[in-house]
Order: structure tokens, then C-alpha cells, then sequence
């Protein structure tokens, strides 16, 4: 008996309806565990080079991994990934909630995705039951809408949804994917390529029941975190207020990208965590097996109605609609969240466009007559919302921001680019590399474009910076859960030197093995409460593999390297890279960190160093041909010869 997969990946084809399965067998799983790993084996072997994201060429993957619905916090996420829309390279999205438990009790351990269908469908699966039915009732409707129409319609109360709204439909480049209303795929444009592919809905229910190999185990590691989460000052904090606090710590910090990252200080920011919670916090729910509970659900009637069925913003959609477009109004960032989980849209890309938008507008490079009479101005809450709506149905200005920043930045031209903050396409989230060199260093060699979740950030290992422990009494207490991974001593947080990068790549191969196993970083050290050498012994209870730390963040190099080959297969260069805006090497105004900047020369160098520790040249960034042996990926020297050939 095998524990942890199904040994059963659905693979659909879509332009001619024909339903098969991939048997890819244990070696498989244990090599790629789910998540980038399973998404990067296919996506790197099956797509040919150059193809358009939105062609029925590109395929959609969804899985979940080995681990995905044991009773563990943090267990229940799953992945999307295809060629991304947004930045041509490649695309991943990992979301919590519900979604990948329920595929797994159906029987499956993940879903491909190829050609498109002649007309609206949505993908029904129960169990053994798998069905392509019609959805041109559907096509237009909300994500709100079409939840409810669906659970209506399938008589399935219990029914998990994967939903894109109008802007999946009018393939807005960084529509996202709703999952049960308040969980969202929002980064890379996984929810434009649902649309081009005439796919509005993937529902799944599972009557089934999973069985671990060792389930007293997994009891006692869920006993360790309900017991001692409260006693962790950040999954204590995550409990109470969600990641809402970060939006006000940063602020203290002078880290907070305000008016478009111009500075790290919004001096309109008037109000706290406890007073957005008491007038918009209705409750709070969880995810899978999860007893953090960190999801905070807002609602309110004026001064603008927010259903709270939509859940509520997170750190990111707080900042990028509040001080990154210079909005003070305590409901506009809630408001705005309601409207993108309504429509369908990325909230952190549609802010920060927004926000680049404002910028243009200020400087004068694009007028009222260019936004269709909108007053685009900082602070302008009413002005946000319009657009908001406007980019989800590419409607007259909105259909140029729908691009993303760094397209519309060239279509508007002028010098517009220049105040586009996205690297490889994709925006900024709301961490400043200014006053975190190593959120920089993230930004610049993401495989997805500019994405915070490489790593832990920086200031949880610097020796100055005593507040980000996990208790009053040890300071260093963050740094000390990395002993288990080789790395000792602290590195300041302003800093790009070999120690940084070092550091860096530890980490990164740490966080691609979360976004393999499907594991949620509010759950896990360096900053949180169950321990890194909980991992190989969940991995192993649920599994019955006799696995090793050491095997596994081997995977998650493994899943970097992959996803690495494929961007450099579709065409990525090392300029791609070095690329980041020109802004990031200015001084940020105001506040603590007045004056930080990344140093140009640092920067290029501390790339090079990036992937010489990773085994690659120093010159490109190519795998090296024996760093593809030495991970188990033999079959990828075939890649490395084609790209040499080019």
C-alpha cells in the first residue's frame, strides 16, 4: 500500500474533450513531492519553447503534494503554475484553504490542463466522476455568482471551487483564480490563462478518506502547534489581527513602500490594527487542519458596502491599495480587496499598476483624456475603484493598465517605464528591498518575476534588530532554528556581500521545498511555531518514507532549478535579472531608513554569487550540466544542450 499520493494525475484535453490519467509511479512523487516540483516536471518537458501563454499550446496544472490533507497546519494548500501571461517565463500560485484536501479525498493527486475548449465549460469532479459540463450560464458571472450558481446547480453543499471572474474571462494579464470566495491564486496571471482556455471553474468534492502511514505521529505534531502557537509572538499576533499587523510594524520600521515605493513612510496613515479590526473585523476562519485561524473576514455597510463572504485583505492588499497609491481611508484597501475577489483580480499587481499609473499622471505623462476623464491622482479612493473595474472589463484606459505595469509603462511611453516597479514583468509585492537587500536579491532572481516569498526576510537574522524574536528572552532565537540548516551566525539586514547571498540560497531551497510540499510559511520556523525538523517527520509519517532533511531541501533546489531551466528554455537572460528598477538604487525619502539604497555595482555582483552557489554559471545563470546530475534530473542535460545550441 502507498501512503501520501494516489499515483492518479487527471490530464484533460480540452479541445476535444478526451479524459486520461498520468500513473507516474512513487520514485515520481518522492523526486518532485507536488507543488513546483510535479508543475515544473511537465511544464518543462511538455511546452515547447515560445509558446504564447495564452494559446491553447500552454497547459494549466493544478496539484497538490504528498503531504496535502494530512491533519497538519499548514497541510492544506495546493498550486497552480503555467506559462505565465504576465512575465512570458514561468508561472506559479500556491493557495490555502480547503481545495487541495477535497482533490485528494476525490482520489486524485493533481490535474493537467491542455488545448481549450470551443465553448464556456467548467470541470466537475466527484470521486470517480469526472465531467467537462457546459458553463456559458456562467461566462460573466462574478466569482460570487458563479460560487453560488454551482453549489445550486451540482446539489453539492460541500463543493470546493477554483473560480475566475470577468477579468480571467477578458484575460486581464494578473487575474487571479478564486478558491472558495476568500482564498485566491492571485500571483502570475493564472487566472488569464483559465479564461483563454474557456475554463470558468475546476469543483471537486471527495467522499474518500486518506490514510497515513503513521497517524499518532501526525497527532503529536498537531498537539506540539496548538499547544505553543500562542506562546510565538507572530503566529500569536497572526491570530488576533491576521498579517494586518505587518502593514502597521512597517510603518514603524520606515520599510513601508508608500506613493508608488517613492518612500518607506506614509505619513497619512492614522489609524492601527486594533482599530481596523473593530470597525470591519466580523469573525475569523482557517484553513485545513489549521487552528491559527488567521483570515480575517471584514464587513460593512457604509462608508462602502463590503460583504464579508469575500473574506478580508491581507498585509499586501492593504498596503498596495493604502500607501502605495497614498489612500488613508481605512475602508478603501477592504473595499478594493472586495472588488478584486469579486472580478477576479491579483490584488498586489492591480495596486501597484494602479499606483504606477498615479505617478504617470502626476508627472504628466498621461492626462484625463487618456483616462477616460478619471482624476488619477494619489490618495483618490473613488478614482482607484473605477479602475479597478475598468481593468477587469478592458474598458477604454483599463484595457492598457490589464497589461501590467511594464507593458502599459511601454505603451504609454514617454519615460513611463521608468516608474514601473516590476521585475520580469510582474509587480512588486509590499516589501521594500531598500531597507531589505535581501528582498532585492528575491526580486531580481525569482523565477515567477518580483515575489517576497523566496525567503525569509532580512531582519529576522540580523543581530541589530532584537524585535524579531520569537520571545523577550532570547533575541536570537530566529537565528538559532537555522542551526538544522547549516547556517550560524547573523547577517545585517542592509547588507549584499557573500554572507547575504549565502544566507539567501539556504533559505530560498528551504521555501521552494514549502511551495513542493504545499505548506504554509505561517506555520513553520525560522519565524513561526512547528520546527524545520518537523518537516522530514511529517513527510515520513504520512508518507512511510524513511526521508532526511537533507533529501528534502535537496527537492527544493531541485524545484528552483527546474523552474530556472524553463525561463531560460522560453527565452530569460541574465539581463532579465539584473533588470530591477532604477528607483531601488535611489535613496528612500523619509522616514528611519531616509537615504537606503541598493548599490548598483553590489547588486550585479551579488547575482553573480547567487548562481555560482546554486551551481550554476556565473555568467548566465545555466544549470551546469553536472549540478542537473547531481539533483536527479539526468533528463534535463537534454535542455542544456539546446540551449547551448542556440
Amino acid at each position: 500500500m502507498t501512503y501520501g499520493f494516489h499515483n492518479k494525475i487527471i490530464r484533460i484535453n480540452l479541445s476535444n474533450g478526451c479524459i486520461t490519467f498520468d500513473e507516474p509511479g512513487e520514485n515520481f512523487f518522492r523526486r518532485y513531492l507536488g507543488g513546483r516540483g510535479v508543475i515544473g516536471y511537465y511544464l518543462l518537458n511538455e511546452l515547447e519553447a515560445g509558446i504564447d501563454p495564452l494559446s491553447p499550446e500552454n497547459k494549466l496544472i493544478f496539484t497538490a503534494s504528498v503531504i496535502t490533507g494530512a491533519k497538519i497546519p499548514g497541510a492544506g494548500r495546493h498550486s497552480v503554475g503555467a506559462k505565465s501571461p504576465l512575465t512570458g517565463f514561468y508561472g506559479e500560485s500556491e493557495s490555502g484553504g480547503f481545495w487541495g484536501p477535497e482533490l485528494k479525498s476525490a482520489g486524485y493527486d493533481g490535474i493537467i490542463l491542455e488545448g481549450r475548449a470551443e465553448k464556456p465549460v467548467y470541470l466537475f469532479i466527484k470521486d470517480d466522476r469526472i465531467e467537462l459540463k457546459d458553463a456559458s450560464h456562467l461566462w460573466g458571472q462574478t466569482v460570487l455568482e458563479t460560487n453560488d450558481m454551482l453549489i445550486e446547480e451540482t446539489g453539492e453543499a460541500k463543493l470546493k471551487t477554483l473560480i475566475i471572474g470577468p477579468a480571467g474571462e477578458n484575460l486581464v494579464k494578473f487575474a487571479g483564480i478564486a478558491h472558495d470566495l476568500s482564498h485566491y491564486h492571485g500571483r502570475t496571471g493564472m487566472g488569464a490563462v483559465m479564461g483563454s482556455k474557456n475554463i470558468k471553474a475546476v469543483v471537486v468534492r471527495g467522499t474518500g478518506r486518506q490514510e497515513f502511514f503513521n497517524q499518532d505521529k501526525l497527532k503529536e505534531i498537531f498537539r506540539y502547534f496548538t499547544e505553543n502557537f500562542q506562546n510565538n509572538n507572530d503566529n500569536k499576533n497572526q491570530h488576533q489581527h491576521g498579517t494586518s499587523d505587518y502593514y502597521f510594524g512597517s510603518q514603524a520600521a520606515g520599510t513601508l513602500p508608500t506613493y508608488n515605493y517613492r518612500k518607506g513612510y506614509f505619513e497619512k496613515l492614522e489609524y492601527d490594527a486594533d482599530e481596523l479590526h473593530a470597525a470591519l473585523k466580523k469573525k475569523t476562519e482557517g484553513c485545513y487542519a489549521c487552528p491559527l485561524r488567521c483570515k480575517q473576514v471584514f464587513e460593512a455597510e457604509k462608508p462602502y458596502k463590503i460583504n464579508g463572504r469575500l473574506g478580508g485583505p491581507e498585509f499586501e492588499t492593504l498596503g498596495a491599495f493604502g500607501s502605495i497609491c497614498g489612500i488613508s481611508d481605512m475602508y478603501a484597501a477592504p473595499k478594493a480587496h472586495e472588488i478584486c475577489n469579486q472580478l477576479g483580480i491579483d490584488t498586489v499587481s492591480a495596486g501597484v499598476t494602479i499606483a504606477f499609473a498615479m505617478e504617470c499622471y502626476e508627472r504628466g505623462l498621461i492626462s484625463k483624456e487618456d483616462t477616460d476623464g478619471i482624476e488619477l491622482e494619489f490618495g483618490n479612493v473613488e478614482a482607484m475603484f473605477s479602475m479597478l473595474k475598468k481593468i477587469a472589463y478592458r474598458d477604454g484606459f483599463g484595457n492598457i493598465l490589464a497589461e501590467g505595469s511594464k507593458k502599459a509603462g511601454k505603451i504609454i511611453g514617454k519615460g513611463a517605464e521608468k516608474y514601473s516597479m516590476q521585475v520580469k514583468g510582474q509587480e512588486f509585492a509590499v516589501a521594500e528591498p531598500r531597507a531589505k537587500f535581501g528582498v532585492g536579491l528575491a526580486y531580481a532572481v525569482s523565477p515567477t518575476g518580483a515575489d517576497h516569498l523566496q525567503h525569509e526576510h532580512d531582519g529576522a537574522f540580523d543581530s541589530a534588530l532584537t524585535g524579531y524574536s520569537h520571545t523577550a528572552d532570547d533575541p536570537h532565537s530566529m537565528l538559532k532554528t537555522l542551526y538544522s540548516l547549516g547556517w550560524y551566525d547573523p547577517v545585517p539586514s542592509l547588507s549584499l556581500g557573500f554572507e547575504k547571498v549565502a544566507l539567501f540560497t539556504h533559505l530560498q531551497h528551504y521555501w521552494s521545498l514549502f511551495n513542493m510540499l504545499d505548506i504554509c510559511i505561517f506555520t513553520f520556523q525560522p519565524v513561526r511555531t512547528l520546527k524545520i525538523t518537523h518537516i522530514p517527520e511529517i513527510v515520513k509519517a504520512v508518507t512511510g518514507w524513511d526521508t532526511s532533511l537533507m533529501e528534502l531541501i535537496e527537492a527544493g533546489r531541485r524545484g528552483t532549478t527546474m523552474a530556472r531551466l524553463f525561463n531560460l528554455k522560453h527565452g530569460m537572460t541574465k539581463e532579465d535579472d539584473l533588470n530591477i528598477p532604477d528607483r531601488m538604487f535611489e535613496g528612500l525619502q523619509e522616514g528611519p531608513l531616509n537615504g537606503s539604497k541598493l548599490d548598483r555595482e553590489e547588486f550585479e555582483k551579488a547575482v553573480s554569487s547567487y548562481y555560482e552557489m546554486m551551481g550554476w554559471d556565473s555568467e548566465e545563470g545555466i544549470p551546469l550540466e553536472s549540478t542537473v546530475h547531481y539533483l536527479g534530473i539526468p533528463w534535463a542535460a537534454k535542455i542544456l544542450s539546446e540551449l547551448k545550441a542556440c
